[in-house]
């Protein structure tokens, strides 16, 4: 997965209010970034990174940590979503909303489909983005995630 290198105006950006921004490549999550990621945040909970107990639960195996998942919006975002040309710096500015749909087995792909549903400036001549978010997962009808996720662009 690589980012973007699409780039367009802040007028081309701020056409886009309403409409999808686009749609990222897809992205495996397999046993080893579960298993990072639950020695990162110290959350060994069996049901993400002991297959045989988890396959005895309703998952029939290991799945994703629901924050894992919300952390991959990072390179799915670099990786759909075009940039905002004179961007000196983006930063996150935190979530309106966010909901765990459907876990993420192991080894399930996902993509993040991005849609721009407000942009207001600010007074220190930066942006706030407003980005309804949707995670999917390969072949299953619901997703992993929604959010409504905030963001400041600055230039």
């Amino acid at each position: 997965m690589t980012e973007t290198s699409l780039e367009v105006s802040l007028d081309a950006y701020r056409d886009r209010v309403g409409k999808e921004l686009g749609v990222s490549d897809w992205l495996t999550v397999d046993q080893a970034r579960i298993d990072k990621f639950a020695d990162a945040t110290d959350d060994h909970q069996f049901i993400h990174i002991d297959p045989d107990r988890a396959a005895e639960t309703p998952f029939g195996g290991t799945i994703a940590h629901g924050f894992l998942s919300l952390s991959l919006l990072v390179p799915l975002v670099q990786n759909g979503v075009p940039r905002i040309a004179g961007r000196t710096m983006g930063v996150n500015y935190g979530f309106d909303k966010i909901r765990f749909v459907s876990p993420v087995p192991a080894g399930a792909r996902i993509r993040g489909r991005f849609h721009l549903a407000g942009l207001t400036d600010r007074d220190d001549g930066s942006i706030q983005t407003r980005m309804n978010v949707t995670v999917e997962i390969e072949g299953i009808d619901s997703p992993a995630l929604v959010a409504e996720w905030l963001g400041l662009t600055y230039f």
